[in-house]
């Protein structure tokens, strides 16, 4: 019987506290052991340079310091890096080559493969190699995750979609669950995205101006993977996005370092915008504004107060949204409509990106 049950008969009422004392007395400290993972965690992992916490208030970064024109680039799966991939080709057919006026670019998930292929240069060597309407849909949609979770993914997916808020605990019990899921299905189609969209899967960061973001699955800290901060722990450019877009119960975690992560997008600041504060022009492209559906995670995106913080401290901002259409978006078979309404989009920006960034 349940506590609840004997309170209900007053005669048993004081056995029952009784009982709930002799409980409380039995359960094995653990109190030392959060102490010590807590003293681990900062000994041998805080030199690594990887974890960088979230702002309580709007302050400059110190990534984006003396920097004009900056990038950032949220998530949104499948669907999203497709619509990238027509975007940046249809800005390109209008003379804006992002990669090159950004000096700086910050990627999540979808974004983060999108900003290194494009700072890599690779971008422009996919785009020089096949017809993106024809060819690209069809391999693409080779590399997709798998469908049919099993028991151990719907949990964590389940898990990731009932969160209510960004607290590092909640990421904490999402990382703990996507450490959990046997994912080994969508391993390969990770590996073979990265190194398709980033050019190479083993070797070097070679883009400077390239920084990735993920989820620490044990601690639940941000994640911001740089040019000197990958070289330092052996990451190649591939890993950090395939990081950053290992969504709980689908794909990853993958290793960054000694640390195991997911995707960047389990957290309230979605896109990461605080680390280009301080930067004099953000050109900001996420999915959308980050309270209406279709969403990746239970966590909410106010991404309208995120970019209020970032103007807080001077930096203008220009903020396009995709704006999709209700739709799954690890769905394959929305990979080309997603292109041509990236394409098409790019089109009708072009005038006001290239105003705005001069």
């Amino acid at each position: 019987m349940q506590r609840r049950s004997f309170l209900k008969v007053s005669a048993l009422a004081p056995a029952a506290v009784a009982l709930g004392a002799a409980r409380s007395l039995a359960e094995p400290d653990t109190q030392h052991l959060v102490q010590l993972a807590d003293q681990l965690d900062t000994s041998l992992f805080s030199s690594d340079g990887l974890a960088i916490p979230l702002p309580d208030k709007p302050s400059p970064s110190p990534l984006a310091k003396g920097l004009d024109r900056t990038l950032v680039l949220g998530g949104g799966g499948e669907w999203y890096i497709a619509w990238y991939c027509g975007f940046f080709h249809g800005l390109l057919d209008e003379g804006i080559d992002a990669s090159s006026l950004a000096e700086m670019i910050v990627g999540t998930s979808a974004g983060s493969y999108a900003g290194s292929s494009m700072a890599s240069g690779h971008f422009h060597r996919m785009r020089d190699e096949f017809e993106f309407f024809g060819y690209f849909p069809s391999l693409f949609a080779r590399i997709a995750p798998v469908s049919n979770p099993n028991a151990s993914q719907q949990r964590a997916q389940k898990i990731n979609a009932a969160a209510k808020d960004g607290s590092r605990a909640t990421r904490q019990i999402i990382g703990h669950a996507a450490l959990a899921a046997d994912n080994h299905l969508n391993g390969a189609g990770v590996e073979r995205a990265a190194a398709f969209l980033t050019g190479d899967s083993k070797t070097d960061w070679p883009a400077a101006k390239m920084h990735t973001t993920a989820v620490d699955c044990y601690t639940g800290e941000r994640i911001v993977v740089s040019q000197a901060t990958a070289r330092k722990n052996a990451i190649p450019l591939a890993h950090g996005a395939a990081a950053s877009s290992s969504l709980p119960g689908i794909m990853g975690p993958t290793l960054l370092g000694q640390r195991l992560c997911m995707d960047g997008g389990m957290c309230p600041n979605a896109a990461h915008v605080d680390l280009v504060a301080g930067s004099k022009r953000a050109l900001i492209i996420t999915l959308n504004d980050g309270l209406v559906p279709p969403f990746l995670t239970g966590i909410p995106h106010r991404l309208a107060d995120n970019i209020r913080q970032v103007e807080e401290v001077g930096t203008k901002t220009l903020w396009i949204k995709a704006d999709p259409p209700d739709v799954n978006l690890m769905d394959p078979k929305q990979i080309l409509p997603a292109l041509h309404n990236g394409y098409d989009r790019a089109k009708r920006e072009a005038g006001t990106i290239k105003s705005f960034w001069g």
